[in-house]
């Protein structure tokens, strides 16, 4: 009996997690077919009356949201390729790489997790950018994504990497591999799992990001990023009262990151627990 209860409540609390947690993608989702009138005269009903495509179609032709989706896919496209090449690198280097103050360096680097500075960073990021003159591209966001180490996926990388047996970096050495000739054709390949984490995390982070792709496309909008151009399209004059295209928009930024998901699921957990156990 104790058990049965003990599951019940357990199920009953999950369930109510899923509800909370699902119902403003199932309300952003049904929500996009309906009609502006309609979504400000029974914004609380959950089903439309009639459901059209009218809204996706405007937003994507109206509100230039096909240039905006391709520059979301080119900056996070960018951004994870590059990521995983930063973060793989530098956790390789400190799990298996022997130089001095290493074990300082990496404490410093991970206590960094612990300091957020949110909003603050922004601005000295943006004068750096300036004085190299990517300040209003998003090749700037790249740049500072990229080479700015997310200490998450530097974390989870070195504790892969340490699961990986070193007697296959020996056998390398014996057949003449240098250290970054084991990291290219030995340890990367069996990154595949890690890989897949990384590019989930990564462009889940880079899709939705907002302030810096919005700082540094101020003067260039059509540069915008896809949830930089959601955002603006409520306060763009006559647009400001269209929820039915923020909504549209809202839910085709939705798609790229359940695509990206269903592609790589398989390897995320593996690749976010391994590691965490030793032996």
């Amino acid at each position: 009996m104790k058990k049965i209860i003990n599951n019940t409540l357990i199920y009953l609390v999950l369930t109510v997690i899923f509800i909370v947690t699902i119902f403003p993608v199932i309300y952003t989702l049904l929500g996009s077919f309906k009609g502006n009138m309609e979504l400000l005269t029974t914004g609380n009903t959950l089903f439309p009356r009639k459901f059209s495509l009218e809204n996706y179609i405007q937003a994507w032709n109206m509100a230039n949201f096909a240039k905006y989706t391709w520059n979301s896919i080119f900056m996070s496209g960018t951004i994870v390729a590059g990521t995983i090449f930063t973060s793989t690198i530098a956790g390789y280097c400190f799990e298996r790489g022997e130089f001095p103050g290493k074990n300082i360096l990496f404490l410093l680097v991970v206590s960094s997790m612990f300091v957020n500075l949110g909003s603050l960073t922004l601005y000295p990021q943006f004068a750096i950018a300036k004085v190299m003159g990517i300040n209003k591209t998003l090749w700037g966001v790249i740049i500072i994504r990229v080479f700015g180490l997310n200490v998450t996926n530097l974390f989870i990388t070195r504790s892969y990497i340490r699961s990986i047996s070193k007697e296959i970096d020996e056998s390398a050495k014996v057949d003449g591999c240098s250290f970054f000739a084991i990291y290219r054709k030995i340890i990367f390949p069996l990154l595949k799992p890690l890989i897949a984490t990384i590019a989930i995390l990564e462009f889940r982070h880079s899709w939705n990001d907002y302030l810096m792709p919005m700082v540094f496309t101020l003067s260039k909008p059509d540069r915008m990023p896809l949830i930089v151009g959601i955002m603006n399209l409520k306060g763009s004059g006559e647009a400001a009262s269209s929820w039915n295209l923020m909504l549209a928009g809202s839910a085709i930024a939705l798609v790229p990151m359940i695509i990206v998901y269903l592609i790589f699921n398989r390897y995320f957990i593996e690749g976010l627990t391994a590691g965490a156990v030793k032996g």
